[in-house]
Parts: C-alpha cells; sequence; structure tokens
C-alpha cells in the first residue's frame, strides 16, 4: 500500500510517499525558516500563508520523487492535530479535497504519533516500549503499546524542552532555531561554567514529569546568580551550561521510568531528538537500547505521517469528510490512552 503523508502542523510544509508502513519512496520538505527569522519564532499567519502557496508544489515533488501518479497512490493522509490552526488547515484541507478528487481513502493523524513512529522507518522496534517524545511544543515520556496506543506517563508541567531552547535562544540574540543554535554553541563551552538550577517536583505526583519554566527564568534573568566564576560567562558557556540541565532534567525522569517499569528499548522522536547532548547521555546507560529517527525525520516531516497511516488504512480505519483540525490534543494527559 503507497501512501501519500502530508504534514503541516508548524513551519515545514511537507509530503512524502511511503509503501507498506516502511519504504520510504520520496520524502520533500520546504522549510520556512527564513522567512521566521527576522521574528525569532515562527509567526502564524505567515506560516499558514507560506503553507497555502507552497503545498500543490511540494505534493507534486513527492510524487514525481516517487516516480508515482496520483493514480498509483492508494490512500492519503494528513496531519489534523495537535498544532497551529491555520496551519494545520491548509495541510488537512488539500489532503481532504484531494482523496476525494481522486476517490482515495482518506485518514487524518496525530502527528504526535507521527513523531514516535519516526523512527519505525529506520529501524523497526518491538512494541511496547518507552517513548521520549521532544519537541518545540511538547515533552512526553510514554509507554508506547502499539502505533496508536500511548500511556502518557509524564510530561512537562509548563514550557516544553523545545520552547526553553527557544526563548533562551531569542533573549540572547542567538539565531533561530534555538535548538539547532544553542546545540552548537554548546559544543565549544563548558558546561561547568554556571550551575544552574534542577527543576525540582513532588516526586508522587509527578514522577516522570519535568519543568522548564525555572530554568528558562534563571539563564534569561538570574544568570549571574549561577555563574562559576572560575569560568569566562561566555555566551558558548552559558548554552553549554543549559543545555546540560535542561538534557539531564529530561533523562532523570526517562530513567525513573526505564527501573520503574523494566522497558529497555527507548525511542526518542520530535526536533529536540535531533540534539547531541541527549542522544549521548542516553547512550551512556548500556543496559538500555535507545532508538533514534535520522536526523532527516527528528523535525515534522511527511514520512512519518504516511508510515503511522498505513497501520490506521491496514486496520480498516478512515477519517470523514468532516475531519476538522485541532491545536491542541486534550487527550495527552498523564495516565491516559492517547490514540
Amino acid at each position: 500500500m503507497k501512501v501519500l503523508g502530508i504534514e503541516s502542523s508548524c513551519d515545514e510544509t511537507a509530503a512524502a510517499v511511503v509503501e507498506d508502513g516502511r519504504k520510504i519512496l520520496s520524502n520533500v520538505v520546504a522549510t520556512q525558516i527564513p522567512f521566521h527569522q527576522i521574528y525569532k519564532g515562527v509567526v502564524p499567519e505567515i506560516a499558514s500563508r507560506k503553507h497555502a502557496e507552497w503545498i500543490l508544489p511540494v505534493v507534486r515533488q513527492a510524487l514525481e520523487e516517487a516516480d508515482l501518479s496520483l493514480d498509483q497512490i492508494d490512500a492519503i493522509a494528513a496531519t489534523n492535530r495537535p498544532g497551529l490552526m491555520g496551519s494545520l488547515l491548509v495541510g488537512l484541507t488539500f489532503g481532504k479535497t484531494l482523496a476525494w478528487a481522486a476517490q482515495k481513502p482518506f485518514v487524518a493523524i496525530n502527528h504526535m504519533l507521527g513523531h514516535l513512529y519516526a523512527s519505525q522507518l529506520d529501524t523497526p522496534t518491538e512494541y511496547p516500549f518507552l517513548g521520549l517524545l521532544v519537541s518545540g511544543g511538547h515533552t512526553i515520556i510514554c509507554k508506547v503499546n502499539s502505533f496508536d496506543d500511548l500511556e502518557v506517563l509524564g510530561t512537562t508541567v509548563d514550557d516544553s524542552v523545545g520552547e526553553a531552547f527557544d526563548k533562551v535562544s531569542k533573549f540572547y540574540g542567538l539565531g533561530y532555531p534555538g535548538g539547532v543554535v544553542i546545540d552548537g554553541l554548546a559544543k565549544q563551552g563548558d558546561a561547568r561554567a554556571f550551575n544552574f538550577p534542577v527543576p525540582k517536583l513532588d516526586e508522587a505526583e509527578h514522577r516522570y514529569d519535568v519543568s522548564f519554566s525555572g530554568l528558562k527564568t534563571a539563564v534569561i534573568h538570574q544568570r549571574d546568580l549561577f555563574w562559576n566564576k572560575d569560568f569566562e560567562a561566555t555566551n558558548e558557556n552559558m548554552c553549554a551550561a543549559f543545555q546540560e540541565t535542561a538534557c539531564r532534567t529530561i533523562t532523570s525522569r526517562l530513567f525513573r521510568a526505564v527501573d520503574d517499569t523494566g522497558l529497555k528499548t527507548v525511542v526518542a522522536g520530535g526536533g529536540v531528538a535531533a540534539n547531541s547532548r541527549l542522544r549521548s547521555l542516553l547512550s551512556e546507560r548500556s543496559d538500555i537500547k535507545c532508538v533514534f529517527p535520522p536526523l532527516k525525520l527528528c523535525g515534522d516531516n511527511g514520512a512519518m505521517i504516511a508510515g503511522v497511516a498505513y497501520h490506521f488504512l491496514a486496520r480498516g480505519d478512515r477519517s470523514g469528510w468532516d475531519t476538522t483540525a485541532k491545536a491542541r490534543v486534550p487527550q495527552f494527559k498523564r495516565g491516559l490512552a492517547a490514540r
């Protein structure tokens, strides 16, 4: 089964063709970063307008690179949640319209499921496993029972880790996107130069939850309070210390989940899964198998949407033409299964 997947939840216009949920025949991503850099963050109105401008040529390119016509596509999928409402509506409306016109089955996809499926396109992994979803909008630790069954163990109580990276980078004028910039600068710095506070939550109520608001505030507004004066207070050193604290915050909660559940396989997904220090820290646990998507599949992309959509379609699931977009997904709460 060849599935055309469309993803437009934020600032990437993406489309891909995947065969039988595994084989990537094409994967096209048109990034809007140059249009948002001047504002040091994503501007929703610009994002939705660019999606409307680019969606047709991106889908055409995905079909051309797969060497397929629309008639040879078996089904169409598009992201409908969560994300920027205007951006979601562009991809979802285009996908539904194309499926209706071509008389193809259509399925709407929660792109959080896509991120946790992305590594399956490269390294098939047997369920269940622990999922670590780290992106600009989400930080989730979950037990993944199947492609559409997540039991959320922990999440952020405030900012996501990706949001914290972007806000720190924006405040210091380091560049956009913040995660990539800070990761690069951190490699030139020394994490010992600042002793930033590690967020502390009640272990009984928030055993696997994380918090980044306090860390972000400390780095932005109270940096000198945590400066180790044996080192220079450079941006490189600050980025190294901030990144170290943020990544260790995540891994400390994740390792708790590993120890408590006994699951020794961890699958990461989302843009922050590309962070070099996070990958390094996870590899330090020799008793854990850590699976990461290829770097090109960490960010938003159509291949992960088409890949997970295959399993819905193979099960007989379809989405109605009245399916709409949802900016938020309230199902992602601790202890509940999210489908």
